[in-house]
């Protein structure tokens, strides 16, 4: 997990956030940086310094694109047991100064928790050997949207499970340690195969072994339910 990574996808957040009135175009102030305990660790010493850097880059960001901000950008560091190391989640809300002295602020909705693999995006990042260039005709990543968060996997294969060495991660005891896999295909489209698993998988309530997704969709999985997007 580097900085220049976390920037660049808070600002990723800040422009997937943004909310237009009649002539202004407002984007989130708050921004709560979920670590995992082993990449929380590494920050102590430089923790305070590192989010006021952050909040720079995103209000020189936010001047650029001709963002409106309420308040200058926050950026908080938490940590999220659930998390591996490489991985971080970010959460964005739009929090409106108080009126008056001494009134709290009022905050808006929290959103979705993005979750993503820095240890990945760096990979994805890297020249492909020509090998695996050829038949790469169309590169999407599978959004898995849970209640309190979201999975952005890049594939072309993603196992979801119980297991803490799989891409998703469901804490279900009903969910097998490797539950499924989310294959991406040539095209761009993705299929969801059941690896096995002693509780099976359900697409928008219909029993399958594996079945192509389209966004949307509902899938179940021990008794998990999650809806899927793909993202460009």
């Amino acid at each position: 997990m580097q900085p220049v990574e976390l920037a660049r996808k808070l600002a990723k957040e800040m422009d997937a956030h943004k909310t237009a009135s009649v002539q202004r175009v407002y984007v989130p102030n708050e921004y709560t940086v979920f670590l995992s305990k082993q990449d929380r660790t590494k920050l102590e010493g430089y923790e305070r310094s590192l989010e006021q850097e952050l909040s720079g880059y995103l209000l020189e960001h936010a001047r650029r694109r001709g963002y409106d901000l309420l308040t200058r950008p926050a950026v908080e560091f938490n940590t999220d047991e659930r998390l591996r190391l490489g991985e971080f989640g970010i959460q964005a809300r739009l929090v409106k100064p108080p009126a008056h002295e001494g009134e709290a602020p009022k905050q808006g909705e929290e959103g979705h928790t993005m979750v993503y693999s820095a240890v990945r995006e760096r990979d994805r990042g890297r020249p492909k050997r020509p090998e695996q260039a050829v038949g790469a005709l169309v590169s999407t990543r599978a959004v898995v949207s849970l209640d309190d968060r979201r999975y952005v996997l890049d594939g072309p294969r993603a196992t979801i499970g119980r297991s803490k060495s799989v891409e998703c991660v469901l804490a279900d005891p009903n969910v097998s340690r490797r539950h499924a896999e989310l294959r991406r295909s040539e095209s761009g489209d993705w299929q969801i195969v059941d690896l096995g698993s002693t509780n099976g998988i359900k697409v928008n309530g219909r029993r399958v072994a594996s079945t192509r997704l389209s966004p949307g969709d509902q899938v179940t999985v021990g008794t998990t339910t999650f809806l899927f997007d793909i993202e460009q």
